[in-house]
């Protein structure tokens, strides 16, 4: 009979424990994305969390593959948090999540899915399938020290969901 409650317990448990991707954050969505490199998450999880919530809200997903050590990836953050247009576009649009690439962990089983990253910051456009769309160098992004607003928005736009494929 005690096996039998303790059974009972740990399946209640483990349906009403919410998944990652269905937590409450202050957004009210129910999906905690990821902003920050941080070497301890889980890569795959998190992909798979964003793969719920894209297909939940039809937006596509952005896969921005860094770390807390890469300049460069601050850059952008900082194009991100100083352009309000930018960012309210982007999560219109997309999933976010931020892949760690550290010496503490380097991702290397999720990143084998995609093609190779020449340099960081490096983003992946995702359907809400999770199939890969695209592969950017953000190099191409940039002009002088920073990124490019427009050319960041034009790339956002380009890559949106409810537009026909941007390769044809």
């Amino acid at each position: 009979m005690q096996r039998l409650t303790m059974t009972v317990l740990v399946l209640f448990v483990l349906t009403a424990a919410p998944t990652r991707a269905q937590k409450d954050t202050s957004m009210g969505n129910g999906y905690a994305s990821v902003e920050k490199f941080d070497p301890k998450r889980d890569a795959a999880m998190d992909i798979q969390d964003a793969v719920v919530e894209a297909k939940k809200t039809g937006k596509r997903i952005l896969l921005d593959v860094g770390g807390e050590w890469c300049i460069w990836c601050h850059r952008l953050d900082t194009l991100f948090m100083q352009n309000k247009d930018l960012a309210d576009f982007m999560h219109k649009k997309y999933v976010v999540v931020k892949v760690n690439f550290s010496p503490e962990s380097e991702n290397e089983k999720v990143l084998s899915s995609y093609p190779k990253i020449e340099g960081y910051p490096h983003i992946f456009v995702l359907d809400s399938d999770g199939k890969l769309l695209h592969s950017q160098d953000t190099g191409a992004l940039e002009s002088g020290k920073h990124h490019d607003h427009n050319k960041v928005l034009r790339f956002l736009k380009k890559w949106a969901p409810g537009k026909r494929d941007p390769k044809q």
